[in-house]
């Protein structure tokens, strides 16, 4: 059984170790709330993705925290459920809140694989024991540029490169990093900044041989993906418009894309995303693992996840180093050959540096019954 005796939230602010670029902005730092469960002498532990502005999604740093102190964590505290699932059912009335909800859950599965002593994936069902991974690069200055940060990428082994794009910066990008490397796995991802209107601009990517194109239109807006689709010979991967098992039934059912990035926290958790992935592999559609600059504790949930079969193409779980000086875990995860090894060991198979933690955190509260 799943006893839930008392929790922690957490926040820790961490610089990154580059300037990251999309459509959405500029980013040089990451925010991190985190949520720990004890119970039975064990903690599980997750983190969650949402920003302190609703850019991605609509959830934010600050609703979240409401959420978890107010109404989930009261809902579960001093409570024993059968499994996971159970407990992600106690918060089942509630609308939204993926992101946050998603928290709760993950860190009730870090915690009962811990209870039961085996290995998050193993529990979740998955079959790997290293996974592949590729990066995710962020705009650069100029042509130059992103020619010479996809040569170090490459030349560190990933299996995958995905260029950030958006109007006006994405076919020159592409043009020089396939003129560069004529064979690598090359990806691009617009993060909803075009629409219909853009379809030729969008069109002429179809010559560079890229994988997909993840997310070119709005994030609500299914139909203008199928429609474009239509129009395009380059398969479209969903990210943002994927929120639920019932959300890549319709997007593939539609023809709306052909390739899901499966993100566990938008999902709503380890239960949710299984199922997206069990669909997706009914209509044939691969799945793949995204980021969102996760730390260690999310990136380790991330790498257990990627170990389910349909995960066929590199996901963004590279090297924690490429990001932090620093981790806020004691466990390195660090790809090889752009593979990364599944931490061994119960639950995620990482733990909290407690001591770094105790010297950065910006917020630190426990939560008794």
């Amino acid at each position: 059984m799943l006893k839930i005796e008392s929790a922690e939230v957490i926040i820790v602010r961490l610089p990154l170790k580059f300037r990251f670029e999309t459509s959405f902005g500029v980013q040089t730092e990451k925010v991190v709330p985190l949520l720990v469960l004890h119970g039975n002498g064990l903690e599980g532990v997750a983190e969650g993705t949402m920003e302190a502005a609703p850019m991605y999604r609509e959830e934010t740093i600050t609703g979240a925290l409401h959420l978890l102190k107010a109404v989930f964590l009261p809902r579960i505290l001093g409570k024993t459920f059968a499994n996971p699932e159970a407990l992600y059912d106690a918060l089942g009335d509630f609308r939204g809140n993926k992101m946050a909800r998603a928290m709760v859950e993950m860190a009730a599965w870090d915690l009962w694989a811990r209870t039961l002593e085996v290995p998050l994936g193993q529990l979740l069902g998955g079959r790997k024991e290293r996974v592949e991974v590729g990066v995710s690069l962020g705009i650069q200055s100029d042509e130059q540029a992103t020619v010479d940060i996809v040569r170090r990428h490459v030349e560190q082994g990933y299996r995958r490169i995905k260029l950030k794009i958006k109007p006006g910066w994405d076919i020159q990008p592409v043009r020089a990093a396939r003129e560069a490397f004529p064979d690598i796995k090359l990806t691009v991802d617009a993060n909803s900044a075009y629409t219909l209107a853009d379809t030729g601009r969008l069109r002429a990517l179809d010559e560079y041989d890229l994988v997909y194109i993840e997310q070119p239109l709005a994030w609500d807006d299914l139909p203008d993906h199928a429609e474009l689709q239509k129009r395009i010979r380059t398969p479209l991967c969903l990210d943002e418009s994927v929120t639920s098992p019932q959300d890549a039934r319709k997007a593939l059912a539609m023809h709306a894309g052909g390739v899901i990035n499966l993100k566990v926290s938008r999902v709503g958790g380890h239960a949710e995303a299984r199922r997206v992935h069990d669909i997706a592999a009914s209509f044939g559609a691969p799945v793949w693992c995204g980021g969102m600059l996760e730390s260690g504790i999310g990136r380790a949930h991330n790498i257990h996840l990627s170990t389910l079969p349909n995960f066929k193409l590199p996901g963004d779980t590279s090297s924690a180093s490429r990001y932090w000086e620093q981790d806020i875990i004691n466990e390195p995860l660090e790809a090889a050959d752009g593979l990364m090894p599944v931490p061994s060991g119960p639950g995620t198979g990482v733990s909290l540096n407690r001591e770094f933690i105790a010297r950065i955190a910006e917020l630190h509260e426990e939560q008794h019954a």
